[in-house]
């Protein structure tokens, strides 16, 4: 199994941006973390961090033909970039979307998101902690969709029979 993991802008500054919001944990910390617990369940981890949303949505892209799902943390790109919404719909893998922080005790304009309505689950406010939890469910819908993205030749659908959910 193969998974692309994605952090965006400003996350490379963990550890030292806004502690009191984001916890003293570093982006190298984080990753480490997902590395080890990735190699305890057998999958394989692509890891980008980027502050331009054009390399984001190339890495989606990418993903298409290599990765069997995505997390992501679109960080503040979450509220504006219909452009990684349209990425993640147009690859049609499962997808979920990751926030440290809980955007919905945080200011309004936070509490949208482009990405969740393309994702198969949103994880926030959990600190570090939710990218694990996120590692953990996307294994188990992939492997509960026999390894395969979907029968329909690869769009995954959010919500449907193959959520990999069942209660």
């Amino acid at each position: 199994m193969r998974i692309l993991v994605i952090h965006g802008p400003n996350l490379n500054l963990l550890g030292r941006r806004e502690p009191e919001v984001y916890g003293s944990q570093t982006l190298d910390e984080i990753n480490e973390k997902l590395r080890r617990r990735a190699e305890e369940l057998g999958v394989e981890l692509r890891i980008i961090q980027s502050n331009y949303e054009g390399e984001i949505v190339t890495a989606i892209g990418g993903a298409m033909d290599w990765a069997d799902g995505i997390i992501i943390n679109p960080a503040a790109y979450t509220h504006t970039s219909v452009a990684i919404r349209d990425a993640i719909a147009a690859v049609g893998l499962p997808t979920i979307e990751v926030h440290i922080s809980n955007v919905f005790k945080r200011e309004p304009f936070r509490h949208h998101s482009y990405i969740s309505p393309v994702a198969v689950g949103v994880i926030s406010g959990l600190g570090p902690y939710g990218y694990l939890l996120a590692l953990e469910a996307l294994t188990n819908i992939v492997d509960r969709n026999g390894g395969r993205r979907t029968a329909d030749g690869g769009h995954f659908q959010p919500g449907g029979e193959s959520d990999g959910y069942d209660g």
